[in-house]
């Protein structure tokens, strides 16, 4: 364990500040400057010998948390980091994007603040990257066997790297002109500076890895070129098909999906051109969706000069504290702030957009009313109809399933009620020697279950084309996260 009482004497918990709101809107770097380190070890020492570490079972990774925390808290960074990575590919993403179920399954958070887990985590690799122990793991030998992966977000990355150090060639298909799917693309350059991943790619391409980018799969290649040519196929393709908000007024100019306006945003700010891109400079804007891609809308607009910004969502606003209906150790729904939240805006809760309207065929505004919940319906509250100026929607109301036609038809896959494709307990498709790693299988969910999942898949790939694999398997298709 880490300090035997170090949650006795240290009880309070302490993250590294965020760059001042007048600062950080002016740039698209990361929000949080560094930590102190040895504050940083104290507060990795509040970790507790809890007998059973239910942060583990909380993590769909089963990162040995714990361990690294006590490697941390005594300095022995070269251990924490090969703990860390003995069941993460890639702590330095998920120690900046997930939500950290493992800290709200946290035994200290009973009755104190939980340990930062999520912060000593991404310390460990960022500090290892930067001292160089983040080295290329090459195969022993090479299997002969050829593996294509089909997008290259965390599930599809994870899939490729356990899969090229097994000794298998791996090409991994991206359609965008540089890997990391959404992590590239859809994750705000302040949440996640590119050359984050950027680094993790150079390891990949140093083990063997190969990257086909600009290559829409489905169009360029055909499925059955993919059979071909491949001795196994993984479809980490994602859920890409984003929920709409069928209203009247849907029609308008200026209401757009979040994933069209974000994935602009983030190639202008690295210095690309997109011609007639959307932006919120002098708008008011509304994003509709109370999430995480919410929040990047919001972050986003604030950096583009937005007039005002406005979060709508339908459910009432969580408390401060558990409910009765989120026990420890479930993740709880609470009322969150994000960096993109102290930025400015105002946060509606419990409305429902009823209508869009507009002015020479572009949206002017929303018809809004509030709402209370019956039965776990929202029912409408009579004489709450309000107009809420807009001349840019954003709807971040997240996604429905993996994108039909093209590739998922010409492999002849099976797909579930959802649309998701269907696959076994060793995550392979109805088709043999088509795999489904993430969110395509998964449906919408978090990076630490797409890179989790990555990893299974990976295990059973390597298991269907060797007779056996000792490629970890951390969770089955069936698993899902701890929720009453």
């Amino acid at each position: 364990m880490a300090d035997p009482q170090g949650f006795l004497k240290v009880r309070d918990r302490k993250l590294p500040q965020r760059r001042p709101v007048p600062v950080r809107i002016k740039d698209w770097k990361e929000v949080y400057e560094k930590q102190d380190p040895e504050e940083l070890q104290e507060q990795a020492g509040r970790c507790m010998d809890c007998g059973i570490p239910f942060c583990h079972s909380a993590c769909p990774l089963g990162n040995l948390i714990p361990e690294w925390n006590t490697f941390t808290w005594n300095g022995r960074w070269p251990e924490a980091i090969e703990r860390l990575h003995a069941t993460n590919n890639f702590p330095e993403f998920t120690g900046r994007l997930c939500p950290a179920p493992c800290e709200s399954a946290c035994v200290l958070g009973i009755n104190q603040p939980a340990v930062t887990i999520k912060q000593v985590e991404v310390t460990v690799v960022d500090r290892a990257f930067d001292d160089g122990r983040v080295t290329p793991v090459i195969p022993e030998r090479l299997s002969g066997r050829t593996v294509a992966v089909v997008g290259s977000g965390p599930a599809g990355l994870a899939t490729a790297q356990q899969l090229t150090r097994a000794g298998h060639t791996v090409a991994v298909f991206e359609r965008a002109d540089k890997a990391g799917g959404l992590l590239r693309y859809g994750i705000p350059e302040f949440k996640l500076e590119k050359s984050v991943i950027d680094r993790r790619l150079a390891q990949m391409r140093a083990e063997g890895t190969r990257f086909r980018t600009g290559v829409n799969i489905g169009v360029d290649v055909t499925g059955e070129d993919l059979r071909r040519r491949y001795d196994a196929v993984v479809l980490a393709i994602g859920s890409t098909v984003p929920r709409d908000l069928p209203v009247p007024g849907r029609e308008l100019d200026g209401i757009v999906q979040a994933m069209d306006f974000l994935p602009q945003a983030n190639k202008v700010a690295l210095g690309g051109e997109v011609e007639n891109q959307i932006v919120a400079t002098g708008k008011d804007v509304v994003v509709i969706g109370g999430g995480d891609t919410g929040a990047d809308c919001i972050g986003t607009a604030h950096r583009q000069g937005a007039r005002s910004v406005t979060s709508l969502e339908i459910m009432p606003r969580p408390g401060q504290e558990r409910s009765q209906a989120h026990p420890w150790p479930t993740y709880p729904m609470l009322y969150r702030v994000a960096s993109a939240h102290e930025e400015g805006g105002e946060r509606v809760y419990a409305v429902n957009t009823k209508e869009f309207i507009g002015q020479d065929g572009h949206v002017s505004g929303l018809r809004l009313t509030e709402v209370r919940f019956e039965n776990g319906a929202p029912v409408e509250v009579s004489g709450t109809e309000k107009v809420l100026p807009a001349q840019l929607v954003l709807l971040a109301m997240g996604f429905l399933g993996p994108q039909g036609g093209g590739l998922v038809d010409q492999l002849g896959v099976e797909r579930d009620a959802r649309s998701n494709i269907v696959r076994d307990e060793h995550f392979m498709s109805s088709v043999p020697g088509v795999f489904v790693a993430g969110d395509a299988g998964r449906g919408q969910s978090l990076i630490v279950w797409a890179i989790a999942e990555g990893r299974a898949a990976a295990a059973g790939v390597d298991a269907w084309l060797s007779g056996e694999s000792n490629l970890p398997q951390p969770i089955s298709p069936t698993d899902r996260p701890l929720v009453v």
